[in-house]
Order: C-alpha cells, then structure tokens, then sequence
C-alpha cells in the first residue's frame, strides 16, 4: 500500500541541520505514527512522502518556505526583565507566552542586557534547510474513527 491521504503511517528518521547536525531522531521504540493528509507534517515532508511505501528509505530536503518559513523579525522582542515577574532571564530560556496576534508560543530568551530581555518567537528551525533521512516501517488504512479524530491512534487509544 502506497501513502496517500488517510493512511496511516509508521517511520523512523533522522532529523539534520545543513550542517549535517542531527537535531531529532526517534528511536525503535518510538517511531513516528502520523495520519497522513491532515496536516500533521510540514508541507514539504508530507509532499514528498505521498506515493512511498512501507520498506521506502529516503533523504527528503526541505527548505524553509515548505518547514517553519523564515524568521520573521516582528517575531524578535525585546521586554523590560519586569514583565517576567521575578524570575531571572537568562539567554537560553525558553518559556510559553503569546505573540503579537494573541497566539501561544514558544519564547526563546536570545539577549539580555541590563533590563531588556530579547526573545525569539520564531519556530527554532525557523530560516532552516532540514533534511530528513527515513525508512518508512508500516502503511495502513486510517480507521473510520481516527479520520474521525483526525490523527493516527496508537494500539489502546480509541477514546478520548
């Protein structure tokens, strides 16, 4: 059975930067199981993975314009240390809050100097080549109930 929409699908891969840094990978006992054609995927990705079957191994590069799109400078803020209450701001945090259109994100703390902390709402692998190195294990028919749901069920996860 060939990947197409509301198939199941079963994977395992390696997630990797343009400079061949492995970012993700999933392991044996935790593939990745997505409903395929419900937009659980980037668009590059599930693109490329229709048609491909169980046994499939491939490298699939995906720029930006079809991953996480590229950094979006309205996304970087800078915030007085204050509207963090009394927690210390360090480079590196990460924390949820809501960006310009009321939507929650993720905060990456990028500079802080004296009061003013800088954060990045951008997806961090947003502005990134990624490629994705996958052998596909498993396809199926999607059951009527997880077309219902709209996502993969795993075996026992029938109610929600």
């Amino acid at each position: 059975m060939n990947i197409d929409n509301n198939t199941v699908v079963t994977l395992q891969f390696t997630l990797t930067d343009a400079d061949g840094s492995t970012i993700h990978e999933t392991t044996a006992d935790e593939p990745m199981v997505y409903l395929h054609g419900w937009g659980e995927l980037i668009d590059g990705l599930e693109r490329e993975l229709t048609g491909k079957a169980a046994g499939d191994e491939l490298d699939i590069t995906v720029t930006p314009d079809d991953a996480y799109g590229e950094i979006d400078s309205e996304l970087i803020r800078v915030y007085h240390q204050d509207d963090f209450g009394d927690a210390e701001m360090t480079v590196g945090m990460e924390l949820q809050g809501k960006d310009p259109d009321g939507n929650f994100r993720l905060l990456r703390v990028i500079k802080v100097e004296g009061d003013d902390v800088t954060v990045d709402m951008n997806h961090p692998l947003a502005g990134k080549t990624i490629t994705f190195s996958i052998r596909i294990e498993d396809v199926r028919e999607a059951t009527e109930s997880e077309i219902g749901h709209g996502h993969a069920h795993h075996s026992g996860d029938q109610h929600h």
